[in-house]
C-alpha cells in the first residue's frame, strides 16, 4: 500500500512539475493575478463557482481573500457562489441547475468584477452559462479546467487549464494555483 502511497503523491508532483514548465500557463496566471488585484483596488469583488470538489476549491480560495492568507489584513471581497444552499435549491428546482451559477452571477455581478469558474473538465453547463452571463455584464472572467479546456477555453478572458487529465490531480494543482495567486495578490495590496 505504501507504494500506492508514493504513487499518488508523485503523480501529483508530475502534474506540478507540468504546470511549473508550461511558461504560458504560468504568464496567464501572472495576467490573472494582475487583473484581480487590479478589480480590488478598483473596488470590484471575486466570485467563483464550481461542482463538487471544484466548489469546495472556489469556497477554500474565497475564504483565502475575504479571510487572510499570510497578512493580518483587511478582507477582501469574494465568495463563492454555492453557499447559499436555501437559494441553490430553490433555483435548481424551480429553472434547473444548469442555471443555479448564472442567476447569481446575473444578481451579484457587476462590470470590473472578476468571476473564476472551476471545471476540470471545462464542460460543467452550469459553469459556463456563469461564464457567458458575467461576459454579458462586462465582469473578468477565468476558467479553471484541465488540459483541453473544454467549451470553456473559447469563452473566458484567462484560461487557467492544467496540463492533465486526471481530475484529482488537476484539483490539486488548482488549490496550488488559487494560494499563489491569493499570496501575490495579497502582496501586491498590502
Amino acid at each position: 500500500m505504501q507504494q500506492k502511497i508514493k504513487n499518488i503523491i508523485k503523480s501529483s508532483i508530475d502534474t506540478k512539475e507540468k504546470v511549473l514548465n508550461d511558461t504560458s500557463l504560468l504568464e496567464r496566471v501572472e495576467q490573472l493575478t494582475g487583473a484581480i488585484a487590479k478589480a480590488f483596488k478598483n473596488g470590484n469583488k471575486v466570485l467563483l463557482c464550481g461542482n463538487g470538489g471544484s466548489a469546495a476549491d472556489a469556497q477554500h480560495i474565497a475564504a483565502e481573500f475575504s479571510g487572510r492568507f499570510y497578512t493580518d489584513r483587511d478582507p477582501l471581497p469574494s465568495e463563492a457562489l454555492h453557499c447559499n444552499t436555501s437559494y441553490i435549491t430553490a433555483v435548481a428546482n424551480d429553472y434547473g441547475y444548469d442555471v443555479v451559477y448564472s442567476r447569481m452571477v446575473k444578481g451579484m455581478g457587476r462590470p470590473g468584477d472578476v468571476l473564476i469558474g472551476l471545471s476540470t473538465s471545462g464542460n460543467s453547463v452550469n459553469i459556463i452559462k456563469a461564464i457567458e452571463q458575467a461576459k454579458e455584464i462586462g465582469m473578468i472572467t477565468a476558467c479553471f479546467t484541465g488540459e483541453t479546456g473544454g467549451k470553456m477555453k473559447d469563452i473566458c478572458d484567462y484560461l487557467i487549464n492544467v496540463p492533465s487529465t486526471d481530475t484529482p490531480r488537476i484539483q490539486e494543482a488548482h488549490i496550488t494555483i488559487g494560494h499563489a495567486i491569493c499570496q501575490l495578490v495579497e502582496e501586491q495590496l498590502f
